[in-house]
């Protein structure tokens, strides 16, 4: 049973506090109860010994000896993946200074005060959010569906990850492990014939492409109806803010997604700077939150059959990947970006093998005890590295230039710097690696004076900026050097109307671009949501216009 560890020197408030945390989490959780940091770093040391786990400790800021924050800090070192939780009492406006400088260091996750009456709903409401983030980490007990395959099999790799950036329950057993071969008799199959998918419903899929997948757990693949007000091409954070406020609206809305639901912000581990989550939020829970709201509205999503081709005037038709056509008298291009390869010959072969391109948050827990190496230096390498060092003994950080600060933001590189088991290397770049079937070591390149050493590595996540979803779409939809869709005055060059382009409309009337896809756009996820909101309004002022001559 995890343990709930809650720790005040005050008797009657850690009685309270006991009574409180028994009477609502007993059933499934061990409540334990200490009344000094002294008392609650022998429990946990104990635990560590036994393997036991640790979901959340909640600790008082002011202690003799060593304070809440003190404390916490510790127990990250004892147990990374317990979640943790700094007790304040109302009013008290001593604890403000080391609350941030504490959250700055990645410390704690969350400060609530402590309950002033029972059952004090807001504060249980904190630590149920914060206990379903570790069980969603750990793996939660239900699954939906479970996977069979070798763990270093590059297609076990890609649909566990769909599956986890999709917010579907699963389970995960090694076709060469006891469980997993279990499991292939029963069924008939056997581990040579790829990668086995099997469903809560009693669907069995071998080897099976993204689409088979998602149809088998009910998702359409191909759009419900022919034509629509408008077609969101890319379910990112800006896709499905589009969707959101086009269906409540009015507009008639299907959104097309080739992958998973949340682009690459679906792949971040925790969000921190997210307006209204202080505590942050994850990519896939930010994600599937506002794919419930748009569903609700009542957009229609399509998932696995992306958008292959776009023709049409004033009516666009998007051909599909299996054939099929649908038709949107408007169209929002919100299709995002893919991860930059490395472009290293030797390590594309271990792609799913102890490579991984992006934060591949699924792989996160193989890492426990072994060394995991993050190439790049914006906010997702961060949080990738961050989210690594729960589990890995060790996390390199490898970067090109010579600061941090040039691309990530300041309270990202502030945990990292306050992280023991992350050292950053600056001024290098990989141009090699290899193992007998995985990942085992890698060659590093120093940029200055040239020289290549080695390093051993069985985790590289790769995150060196992206290159943008535009290959398919027409000629007529002016692109910048590198492929991003140019809008509003950048548009201008090749605008074939007398009236301006909207801010967010292309070269082609009535095809908005937002997100990471548009060329100028800034890479946050407040930002994407706000164009994929703000484009709405064009889209009924593009829906409204007269139609062009000719």
């Amino acid at each position: 049973m995890p343990v709930v560890l809650v720790v005040d020197d005050e008797a009657d408030s850690l009685r309270a506090l006991s009574q409180e945390l028994e009477s609502r989490y007993g059933a499934h959780y061990r409540i334990v109860a200490c009344g000094s940091a002294r008392a609650a770093l022998a429990v946990l040391t104990g635990l560590r010994a036994e393997n036991g786990d640790v979901a959340l400790v909640l600790a008082d800021q002011w202690m003799p000896a060593t304070s809440g924050t003190e404390l916490l800090a510790r127990v990250r070192e004892l147990h990374p993946t317990a979640r943790r939780g700094l007790l304040i009492s109302w009013g008290d406006r001593s604890t403000g200074a080391p609350i941030i400088a504490a959250t700055a260091l990645g410390q704690i996750e969350f400060y609530l005060p402590k309950p002033s009456w029972s059952p004090d709903e807001e504060f249980h409401l904190a630590l149920t959010a914060s206990l379903g983030e570790w069980w969603r980490h750990r793996g939660g007990r239900y699954e939906a569906v479970t996977v069979i395959g070798g763990e270093n099999q590059a297609r076990s790799h890609e649909i566990r990850d769909l599956l986890a950036r999709n917010n579907v329950p699963f389970g995960f057993h090694r076709n060469d492990s006891a469980a997993g071969l279990a499991a292939l008799d029963r069924l008939g199959l056997r581990a040579e014939q790829g990668p086995v998918v099997a469903l809560y419903s009693g669907a069995v899929l071998v080897d099976p492409t993204n689409a088979e997948v998602g149809q088998a757990l009910g998702v359409d693949v191909r759009p419900p109806e022919r034509t629509y007000d408008l077609l969101i091409v890319g379910a990112g954070p800006a896709g499905l803010a589009a969707a959101v406020y086009g269906t409540s609206e009015g507009l008639r809305t299907a959104v097309l997604e080739r992958e998973a639901f949340g682009g690459q912000a679906g792949t971040s581990s925790l969000i921190r700077n997210y307006p209204g989550f202080p505590w942050g939020v994850s990519g896939v829970e930010l994600a599937w939150r506002a794919y419930q709201q748009a569903w609700t509205f009542g957009t229609q999503f399509v998932y696995g059959n992306p958008a292959t081709s776009m023709t049409g005037s004033g009516g666009y038709v998007l051909g599909l990947q299996d054939g099929s056509e649908v038709t949107g008298r408007a169209v929002i291009i919100a299709s995002g970006a893919s991860y930059r390869r490395l472009g290293v010959p030797e390590l594309e072969g271990l792609v799913g093998a102890g490579v991984f391109y992006g934060a591949a948050t699924v792989q996160a827990q193989a890492m426990t005890g072994r060394h995991a190496v993050v190439v790049g230096g914006g906010n997702s390498a961060g949080q990738a590295a961050l989210h690594l060092s729960r589990y890995a003994r060790q996390v390199s950080v490898l970067v090109r230039s010579r600061s941090l600060a040039e691309s990530m933001s300041d309270y990202l590189v502030q945990q990292i710097d306050a992280a023991s088991t992350v050292d950053v290397r600056y001024g290098v770049e990989v141009v090699g690696g290899g193992g007998d079937g995985r990942l085992e070591h890698l060659r590093v390149r120093d940029r200055r004076s040239g020289d290549v050493g080695s390093m051993p590595a069985t985790g590289l996540f790769v995150l060196i900026g992206a290159e943008p979803f535009t290959e398919w779409l027409p000629d007529r939809l002016d692109r910048d050097r590198w492929g991003y869709l140019l809008t509003g005055p950048d548009a201008r060059g090749s605008w074939p109307l007398e009236r301006a382009p909207l801010p967010l409309e292309t070269t082609m009337p009535g095809v908005f671009a937002v997100g990471d896809v548009r060329h100028g756009s800034v890479k946050r996820v407040a930002s994407a949501v706000g164009e994929g909101s703000m484009c709405i309004h064009q889209v009924h002022q593009y829906l409204a216009l007269p139609p062009a001559p000719g």
